[in-house]
C-alpha cells in the first residue's frame, strides 16, 4: 500500500491585530483571539477586558483551592455542641 501524505503548509495563518505587541503575546500562537472580540475596540476597552480577565482568573483559582483543600484538611472543632465541622 502506498502512503498518501498531506501537503505541507508553508506557514501559519497570519492574523494581524493592533494588540500584537502587548504583554503576554507568545510565539507560535501570537495574539490569541479566535472569536475576534478585540477587533473593533479601543485601548481603554482592551485594558478593561484584560483587567476583567485577570480578576476572573484569580477568582477561579481561589475557587479551585476552596474545592481541593477541604479534601485534604478538615477544621477541628464543633460548630455547635455535638455537631462537628463537615
Amino acid at each position: 500500500l502506498a502512503r498518501v501524505q498531506a501537503p505541507m503548509r508553508s506557514g501559519a495563518i497570519a492574523m494581524s491585530s493592533p494588540y500584537e505587541n502587548e504583554l503576554g503575546v507568545i510565539q507560535p500562537t501570537g495574539f490569541f483571539d479566535p472569536l475576534n472580540l478585540s477587533s473593533d475596540i479601543d485601548e481603554d476597552t482592551f485594558a478593561q477586558y484584560r483587567t476583567a480577565e485577570l480578576k476572573h482568573g484569580r477568582v477561579a483559582q481561589l475557587a479551585v483551592i476552596g474545592y481541593v483543600v477541604p479534601e485534604f484538611y478538615r477544621f477541628p472543632g464543633e460548630i455547635a455542641p455535638g455537631i462537628k465541622f463537615a
